[in-house]
């Protein structure tokens, strides 16, 4: 990983949710090395502690809080006392996603249920919490990690895809309502190694997911998107990225 500084006045105050592993834990990592200050929320403390305490063995600037994207109260509170800290955020990336796939008639409502309470829900508590900030400070930049099945839907990943087109359609659409001084970028990976398809519970769908995540690419390549987007001057909005393995079809 190549590591930048930026100038004083480049350092963004990045919020990330979901970083305890995988895409998150990354993007911490590497925004952290290009010196940026991040506050870090997930469910698993344990993970987040661990974290931090590697971001700040390299020097970087970390606060982890445990954070349950599906309280409202609990995401705004993120928000909040990332800006009484530090005056101001710059950044958040909601991030936090499940993928616990399986067919339609296996009726894993609960599962189904889940999926929208954190990929559709979570990532409408993450805008309304960062939303206030960005417009009082005339400035921000929201980045959604979507998936490509916002793109595509295959079988087993109806209600996924289903909450990942949503998360697609209410960024573009927060890109559309915003003033420009607000950026609004959505990232969508492919197959990227991570834990998200131990979530899977029905066998046939956990088989087909082996199958299909044969040909993956590490976070970190999502993480460089991210680190890419927020990182243009602020004239210039990237709005979509699609980033998958070269041998992803």
């Amino acid at each position: 990983m190549t590591t930048m500084t930026p100038d004083h006045q480049d350092r963004k105050i990045v919020l990330i949710t979901g970083a305890s592993s995988g895409i998150g834990e990354a993007t911490a990592r590497r925004l952290a090395a290009e010196g940026h200050h991040l506050v870090v929320g997930a469910r698993r403390t344990d993970r987040l502690a661990r974290l931090a305490a590697a971001i700040e063995a390299e020097g970087g600037s970390v606060d982890p809080r445990r954070l349950d994207v599906t309280d409202r109260a609990d995401v705004a509170a993120f928000a909040d006392e990332a800006v009484r800290a530090h005056g101001r955020v710059d950044v958040i990336v909601n991030n936090a996603g499940v993928m616990p796939l399986s067919r339609l008639d296996s009726l894993l409502v609960d599962e189904w249920d889940q999926m929208i309470d954190v990929n559709v829900r979570g990532l409408l508590h993450g805008i309304a919490a960062a939303l206030p900030h960005f417009q009082r400070q005339g400035s921000g930049h929201f980045v959604t990690v979507a998936s490509i099945g916002a793109h595509q839907v295959v079988p087993t990943g109806a209600v996924y895809c289903a909450t990942k087109y949503a998360a697609w359609a209410i960024t573009e659409g927060l890109r559309q309502e915003l003033d420009p001084g607000i950026r609004v970028t959505t990232v969508s990976p492919g197959v990227v190694e991570s834990e998200l398809a131990a979530t899977i519970t029905e066998p046939g769908a956990k088989e087909a997911m082996r199958t299909y995540r044969a040909d993956s690419i590490p976070p970190d390549a999502i993480a460089e998107a991210v680190s890419y987007a927020i990182g243009q001057p602020a004239d210039v909005d990237v709005n979509e990225i699609v980033i998958r393995p070269a041998r992803q079809r």
